[in-house]
């Protein structure tokens, strides 16, 4: 699953996704309320942009990256997977069943 973004369909990704025989899901571009990582990314974004002293250096930067991972409160994790049923309905995107057999042949 990938949300159409160009570094995900560049040849080398298609190559290695085909010798792998891993079919792509059919996704709506750039969907970040689908793809549960894109609102954790956005989190920790906000996190770094509000630390005082802000990183001022790629190391820095690091740590804190890494320090507001960990420090994510787990219960905003529960709430962001428990929130993807919705996320889907708002969407109008539905699995059928025949989707939902060749995903578990896999």
């Amino acid at each position: 699953m990938d949300d159409n973004a160009r570094p995900h369909r560049t040849q080398i990704v298609d190559e290695c996704l085909e010798s792998d025989y891993i079919t792509r899901m059919d996704w709506p571009d750039y969907s970040p309320d689908l793809n549960t990582i894109e609102n954790v990314w956005y989190m920790l974004g906000r996190r770094i942009a509000v630390r005082q002293p802000p990183p001022t250096c790629l190391p820095e930067h690091g740590r804190a990256w890494l320090d507001e991972w960990c420090n994510i409160p787990q219960d905003q994790i529960d709430n962001l997977i428990l929130s993807m049923p919705r996320r889907y309905s708002d969407e109008d995107i539905r699995l059928n069943e025949s989707d939902c057999e060749e995903s578990e042949k896999m």
